[in-house]
């Protein structure tokens, strides 16, 4: 009974220990979460524009497309974060505030991921039979109304796995906003374990990814079941 007060004490400190901790990681993982949902708004329309633009008849343009896409897949996401982030002071002598910080960082993600998301849509355009345009033009379709009425629905559908790879290796990419001082769950886990000498923060954020990458996973494979009639 002696020792109770003591233990009781000793919890407590635990508990308040553990909220603060969780509140801090919090506070990381809104951004992660920003992070990811902002690079996809971004990142899907332009990779599409960029396919467009890889697959087209005119030399030039193609040509640009393959080497912007050559150039983002070869070269690591993080030279890229600090290239954009400096790049204005260095090519445009534009003096550099903190809060660019953020905007760089989707930047960066956002050009690096349409890169890869305009090869996945050109695997899933060029996949398409050839008999799916002229039956559209049968019907009296322009190549607009062929191309967002029925192959872009049928893209989608054979793409989607290969999407998903990408949005879940996104997930934890996140973590290397920190080349540019961004804050975000993986960063505020390595300060708060180097801080309180534990590697109780660094578990919490490795399960925080995992489920969250268990979310997507359970989102993109619940959109496949939606879209099997097009099989």
């Amino acid at each position: 009974m002696e020792g109770m007060p003591k233990t009781w004490y000793v919890w407590k400190e635990n508990t308040m220990n553990l909220i603060t901790m969780v509140t801090q990681l919090g506070e990381g993982m809104v951004i992660t979460v920003e992070i990811f949902f902002l690079t996809l708004l971004f990142s899907l329309p332009l990779g599409l524009f960029v396919s467009f633009g890889r697959m087209s008849k005119r030399f030039l343009l193609r040509t640009l497309m393959k080497i912007y896409i050559s150039v983002m897949r070869g070269t690591p996401l993080m030279l890229q974060l600090i290239v954009v982030y400096f790049s204005p002071y260095y090519v445009f002598g534009i003096k550099i505030s903190a809060s660019y910080r953020f905007t760089a960082v989707i930047l960066a993600f956002a050009l690096n991921y349409a890169a890869y998301f305009a090869e996945i849509y050109r695997g899933g355009i060029e996949s398409m039979p050839i008999g799916q345009y002229e039956a559209a033009q049968v019907l009296g379709y322009n190549k607009v109304q062929t191309f967002c009425k029925i192959i872009l629905p049928q893209v989608v559908k054979r793409i989607l796995p290969a999407v998903t790879n990408e949005t879940i290796t996104l997930v934890k990419d996140t973590s290397l906003a920190f080349a540019l001082a961004v804050v975000e769950m993986f960063t505020a886990a390595k300060q708060i374990a180097a801080k309180e000498t534990t590697i109780l923060p660094l578990m919490a954020a490795g399960v925080f990814y995992y489920l969250f990458n268990l979310l997507v996973a359970v989102f993109m494979e619940y959109l496949e079941k939606k879209m099997n009639y097009y099989r």
